[in-house]
């Protein structure tokens, strides 16, 4: 059994959440000493793991109670559905990451924002814009794909694409290998040729993206099998360590 001042230090939530939590019958204690003291068993730390998750994906107080304490509540399922949400969460997460880092690099032109969910999306592009917009890497950008018609976008979207299913195709070999950084050097002229200035530290940066997860990495695991982004990663950097 442990206190109240117990759990707030194992858990990080506060006492006075605890002492609320119990005024509305979310988290009762195990046990009142006679001294007036809460005390609180494994059973119901667990319980109050399970709120703590719910309220970090969103879920209200009242309808985190209706969860735990329906009459059909099945522990096991609800751990499952919480590792889903969370798998969602942290997909979503690393998605925004991935978006953030592209950013930096070349400014908000050309992003994808189909995995960024913000309300106010067209707001944020104008910010984004007026802070990364100046980037020499998008001037360029900026420059070279002012002709070019979506067809065309489209089409070198899957020129890139097909470089890294020909990556996969060399995913047994060493990344240092002379045929994986010629397959990087020619990357790197492709996004210089097409894009921008592609600088090692840039070629860097857009590595970590590669293998960052999200559905950057998703799609070029796709284009050429699990793990490509990775060893593009792990390739690249090898590179531009030279």
């Amino acid at each position: 059994m442990k206190t109240v001042n117990q759990i707030a230090k194992q858990t990080g939530v506060s006492v006075r959440t605890l002492h609320h939590y119990d005024a509305i019958g979310l988290l009762k204690p195990t046990e009142i000493t006679e001294a007036g003291y809460r005390l609180y068993d494994a059973d119901a730390l667990e319980r109050l793991y399970l709120i703590i998750v719910y309220r970090e994906l969103g879920f209200s107080l009242k309808k985190i109670a209706e969860i735990l304490d329906a009459p059909d509540f099945d522990r096991n399922r609800a751990l499952e559905e919480q590792i889903v949400l969370l798998e969602q969460k942290r997909e979503q997460l690393q998605n925004r990451i991935t978006f953030a880092r592209g950013l930096k690099l070349t400014g908000v032109k050309n992003m994808n924002f189909k995995d960024f969910d913000h309300k106010k999306l067209d707001d944020y592009s104008a910010q984004a814009k007026a802070t990364w917009g100046k980037t020499e890497a998008w001037k360029e950008y900026e420059h070279k794909s002012q002709n070019r018609s979506k067809e065309a976008e489209k089409d070198l979207g899957n020129d890139l694409m097909g470089l890294f299913t020909r990556l996969g195709t060399l995913r047994d070999q060493d990344p240092g290998s002379d045929t994986v950084q010629d397959w990087v050097a020619q990357l790197q002229a492709f996004i210089t040729a097409h894009y921008y200035t592609c600088t090692k530290p840039i070629l860097k940066g857009l590595g970590e993206m590669y293998a960052g997860g999200g559905s950057m990495t998703e799609n070029i695991d796709k284009a050429g099998g699990s793990g490509t982004g990775a060893f593009a990663k792990a390739a690249i950097d090898i590179f531009c360590a030279e």
